[in-house]
């Protein structure tokens, strides 16, 4: 085994393995640790994943995009960063490319992305069996 891998696996961060699948177009929401002081406080951040960057997981980063009191704001976070709590899965979008950077010139209703629609597995099977 290549000893490049080896030290990738003895560095790979669990938590990470436990985020959802999710691409750009999607709505997500990152929870993630601030520290004021000697406090600790949790603040999410609830936007639109504009791109995906990143080859290893260690150089691996992500773009939301949201807009606040009228003015847009993008974060950008790091995959291994040990201050993100949690990241949840909220719509997913069904968007033709891997950097939606075209969003940011947009406003208003002409922002939104189309939800992907999925058909019900369930339903599928139990029609199948009838």
């Amino acid at each position: 085994m290549d000893l490049l891998k080896v030290v990738e696996q003895s560095f790979a961060n669990e938590k990470v393995a436990s985020y959802p699948d999710f691409k750009a177009g999607d709505t997500v929401t990152v929870t993630y640790r601030i520290k004021e002081g000697d406090k600790d406080r949790l603040q999410k951040f609830r936007g639109v994943v504009i791109q995906m960057r990143g080859a290893t997981p260690q150089t691996r980063t992500f773009t939301v995009r949201k807009v606040s009191g009228g003015i847009g704001v993008e974060r950008i976070f790091p995959f291994q960063s040990p201050f993100i709590d949690s990241i949840e899965l909220n719509k997913v979008g069904k968007v033709r490319r891997a950097r939606i950077f075209y969003l940011r010139e947009l406003s208003g209703k002409k922002a939104r992305i189309k939800e992907k629609k999925f058909s019900a597995p369930k339903a599928k099977a139990e029609a199948d069996a009838e």
